[in-house]
């Protein structure tokens, strides 16, 4: 049996992992990001299907109470019983879809600006709670254990990735400081969705960029509303298949 997280609690313990500085980082993006937006501009498309800025904020909101959940109840959660099925990752991602459906359903009315800073709190109270239980077992896909580590990788890269949904809604770009360490968050965290690793190659004969890997991986595509930089190779988009 494989662990997907080879992060050690004694490390941690004795300093902060640099997922956790760029977890934060992610969610002060998203209020920084959520800052610049008003009225109806909350209304605008983003990059995931179907999904308004406004929507986004009430996924944010969500998600942030779904990681406690989760965390309370690893690793016999209802998402660990979902990843222990060991099922094919179109499976997990449409049973997500309607997860996510229904807790936008039955999310209460609030304004968008509100579920973000109902987000902040609960996201910040959940990188408080890490450290102590690192490497402890959160859930299994298949033959790989995802640590609490690992799912810290996971909700790590979620923030950013839907952080440069939002900037995208704006007309504005968004790339984590430590791309690599958000990839491999990912990486981490979520083994039923690899990373290609022929994926994300930005120019003829340049290196392969680890935000762009991240975008692709995801479902993404990295030319979402024609913001890519000049010299980067557009051949490698491809339809959003993944989105978180």
């Amino acid at each position: 049996m494989e662990c997907a997280s080879s992060w050690g609690l004694s490390e941690t313990a004795r300093r902060p992992h640099p997922v956790l500085a760029a977890y934060q980082e992610g969610v002060s993006a998203i209020c920084g990001l959520a800052d610049r937006f008003s009225g109806s501009m909350w209304h605008a498309r983003t990059p995931c299907p179907e999904w308004r800025a406004s929507d986004v904020a009430a996924h944010l909101r969500c998600v942030a109470d779904d990681f406690h959940e989760y965390l309370n109840d690893a690793p016999v959660s209802r998402y660990a019983r979902l990843m222990g099925r060991g099922v094919p990752p179109q499976t997990i991602a449409r049973k997500l879809a309607r997860q996510n459906a229904a807790e936008l359903a039955a999310l209460s009315d609030a304004r968008p600006d509100e579920h973000i800073a109902a987000f902040a709190v609960a996201a910040r109270a959940y990188a408080a709670r890490l450290p102590s239980v690192w490497d402890l077992p959160h859930h299994q896909y298949r033959d790989q254990v995802v640590t609490v580590a690992g799912m810290a990788g996971a909700a790590c890269a979620e923030f950013h990735l839907h952080a440069w949904d939002l900037s995208r809604a704006l007309g504005l770009d968004h790339r984590p400081a430590q791309p690599e360490v958000v990839l491999e968050g990912w990486r981490a965290g979520m083994p039923h969705l690899p990373v290609d690793a022929e994926a994300g190659w930005l120019g003829f004969g340049r290196r392969r960029d680890p935000w762009y890997m991240l975008l692709l991986a995801s479902g993404r595509l990295p030319s979402w509303a024609g913001r890519l930089p000049p010299w980067a190779d557009r051949g490698q988009d491809r339809r959003a298949r993944r989105m978180r």
